[in-house]
């Protein structure tokens, strides 16, 4: 069976830690603990490692993971341009449980699947996996789940589902939240026509919060408000639908 390392072990996580890194750098998977769920990470610059990823959780390429970073920095990387009310987003909610749906940056050679040129980012609040990430770079993470089942929130429910499809297992105790990040779609803000911030998936960051940052930005709420969901569907990252994600 695939080592589980319990993290609030000292001793373990030096040990967890390093393992991690070296299974990312081979081009294998690992489980790693996030603020909202548990997520399921694999180098997001290895094609065959994120296809593994989607096996490994039984999907294809029609639903791409998002990208784990650690820090603004790494945002300005991968997409096309930050928009100032996206600057906004990140003072306010980052790290945390927002996850920001943008143009890619064309000139990157990665391959996370049917993306239609976007990318789904998020900074979480867990230092653990925020050093993870200065040290492996950007982590393609999507919920340490099978397709339809509801997200791990503790490793053992991970373990459950995926198995050794993963080689490393970093145990940090019950997620914070529970519930996936709120996903909004903010393509729009670069070079559309009538810009304007949808909310993709409710989750750990209301609606309202959002309409503090972003006025008359965000689109109108819907008649019926939905609860923050636990994340059990998980559609693509495309910007006229739900992404995946932690």
């Amino acid at each position: 069976m695939s080592p589980v390392y319990d993290c609030r072990d000292e001793s373990q996580l030096l040990s967890g830690t390093r393992h991690a890194r070296q299974a990312i750098g081979r081009g294998e998977l690992v489980v790693l603990p996030t603020d909202t769920v548990y997520g399921i990470a694999a180098d997001a610059f290895n094609a065959r490692a994120v296809m593994g990823l989607l096996e490994a959780k039984g999907r294809g390429r029609q639903q791409p993971p998002p990208v784990l970073v650690p820090g603004v920095g790494t945002l300005r990387a991968l997409v096309a341009e930050v928009p100032p009310a996206v600057d906004d987003l990140v003072h306010a909610f980052w790290p945390g449980g927002l996850t920001i749906v943008l143009p890619a940056q064309p000139s990157l050679s990665w391959d996370l699947g049917d993306t239609h040129g976007t990318v789904a980012v998020r900074m979480p609040a867990q230092n653990l996996t925020l050093e993870l990430l200065e040290e492996t770079g950007p982590l393609a993470v999507s919920s340490a789940n099978r397709t339809g089942m509801p997200a791990a929130v503790s490793i053992d429910e991970a373990r459950d589902m995926l198995g050794d499809s993963v080689a490393v297992y970093l145990d940090a105790g019950p997620s914070q939240w529970g519930y996936a990040s709120t996903i909004v779609d903010a393509t729009t803000l670069v070079g559309g026509a009538e810009p304007r911030v949808r909310v993709l998936r409710e989750g750990t960051i209301s609606r309202d919060r959002l309409r503090e940052v972003l006025g008359d930005l965000l689109e109108p709420d819907p008649e019926t408000a939905s609860a923050p969901e636990v994340a059990s569907s998980e559609p693509t990252v495309a910007p006229d639908a739900e992404a995946p994600g932690p």
